[in-house]
């Protein structure tokens, strides 16, 4: 939590140091940085053993596969085939799989039946590499009798067009015209199965958010960043450690991290030339991470301090900055109705921002067992008029999404617009019937405080 005093107070009653050890007073450097608010919900959680995870998505994943004959029946689609070989699988395989598969194998056919015959399975899944695969679908498709048999050939989403070429002249040539010609493309299937998360996975994906968070507030702090002398990214610095920080927890990522410093000091996004973090810097990290086949997405800002500072000297440009973008969060938020498509909330988001009196960008996206997941887009960062295709799928429930964005506000204390960025996940609350923060957002700079030089000095002898 947030003592609301600065080194230069509180470490007298320290000495002398060397009653201390090096890691006691690392941990203070870390305690000064956290405002209340940020340190309630930044905690670090622990994954279970690997037997216990794979229990746990292997629950999540029955789950979800039994949800898969209605969205069939809310598309009029009879069946839903698929076929793949082993490292060259379908977009989909990977929210199919088991815990404890990490490949397709061999020729590996799954094949779903909306409204199977009375005393017949739903699910029927094939790995073999002989010819008898198709014998044996043949046989099932004769007993089904679908009219419309969806493949993952989309042109529009990589979510729905992970059927390889080579598969598709397969089930033509071994299944025949009788049923090729049954053939269909719907987008939705796919997009919608991947999209949608079961409410069994929340309480971990909270765990998720709250340990990105508690990654993001130890990295944006004392502990690591020494003004003067840290960059965002060379080695070991910010954007290293917070990798490292990923790999002692036992999680992974699905992106590097970036650490910028914002105001014209350090481009946004980021170039590969490291820059030195100094006093009165305004820094900016996207950072995520992946567990349990789920992803996080989080861009939150910290402020570095001047020795003696606390969170009053703020410069008062950037508090508002802050409440603009949380703003520009709110507005999003709002419109994000089920139903309605990105486009169409891109649209609303940034009249209402305009009309409010402010210039921003919305980038919003997916998220769930991909990073960038199957669903609607809300703008990219290029295209603020509309996205093809893809902003035009409508928005779904039972998504997890990420709103991602940036607001300009002018700062007098640098004479100067600045932009500032902020990424939250969201969920859908099936009780209130909206997308709400999966553990919050951010409303308060991560604060840097500034060690002593003598203390500094006894760091680096003693580490």
């Amino acid at each position: 939590m947030s003592l609301g005093i600065s080194s230069i107070t509180i470490f007298p009653f320290l000495a002398p140091l060397n009653h201390y050890s090096p890691m006691l007073l690392l941990s203070w450097a870390t305690v000064l940085s956290a405002s209340p608010a940020l340190a309630k919900i930044a905690q670090y959680h622990q994954l279970p053993p690997l037997r216990e995870q794979a229990d746990i998505q292997d629950a999540w994943n029955s789950e979800r596969i039994s949800n898969i004959p209605s969205i069939l029946q809310k598309y009029g689609i009879d069946a839903w085939l698929m076929s793949q070989k082993e490292y060259a699988e379908d977009t989909v395989f990977w929210s199919l799989k088991s815990a404890n598969q990490f490949s397709a194998r061999r020729r590996t056919v799954n094949l779903f039946i909306a409204n199977p015959a009375e005393g017949t399975p739903s699910k029927y899944t094939w790995i073999d590499n002989t010819s008898q695969v198709w014998d044996d679908i043949i046989l099932v498709l004769e007993e089904q009798k679908p009219a419309k048999i969806a493949i993952n050939a989309d042109e529009g989403s990589a979510f729905s067009s992970g059927l390889h070429v080579g598969e598709m002249g397969i089930f033509k040539e071994k299944l025949g015209y009788r049923w090729a010609e049954r053939f269909v493309i719907e987008r939705m299937i796919a997009i919608e199965f991947i999209a949608a998360m079961v409410p069994s996975r929340l309480p971990w994906y909270k765990k998720l958010q709250a340990t990105t968070w508690a990654m993001i507030e130890e990295g944006f702090s004392g502990s690591v960043i020494t003004p003067g002398e840290t960059t965002n990214e060379l080695t070991p610095d910010v954007e290293w450690w917070l990798r490292s920080k990923i790999q002692q927890m036992n999680y992974t990522t699905w992106f590097h991290p970036s650490v910028s410093i914002l105001g014209g000091r350090s481009p946004f996004p980021p170039n590969e030339s490291a820059v030195v973090i100094e006093y009165g810097d305004l820094l900016h990290v996207d950072f995520g991470v992946t567990a349990l086949g789920m992803n996080t997405d989080t861009q939150h800002m910290a402020y570095v301090l001047y020795p003696g500072e606390t969170e009053a000297n703020i410069p008062k440009g950037y508090l508002e900055g802050l409440k603009q973008v949380n703003r520009l969060q709110d507005i999003v938020r709002d419109n994000m109705k089920v139903g309605a498509s990105g486009n169409s909330i891109l649209k609303k988001s940034l009249g209402q921002m305009r009309v409010e009196g402010f210039e921003g960008r919305v980038y919003s996206h997916p998220i769930g067992d991909w990073g960038h997941s199957a669903g609607t887009l809300i703008g990219m960062f290029n295209l603020q008029d509309s996205v093809e295709v893809l902003g035009d799928i409508p928005l779904l429930p039972d998504m997890y999404y990420s709103i991602e964005l940036y607001a300009e506000h002018f700062v007098p204390e640098r004479n100067a617009t600045m932009e500032f960025f902020l990424e939250e996940d969201v969920f859908w609350n099936q009780k209130s019937e909206s997308f709400e923060w999966v553990v919050g957002r951010q409303e308060e700079y991560h604060l840097i405080y500034s060690l002593t030089n003598n203390l500094l000095d006894k760091l680096r002898t003693d580490l």
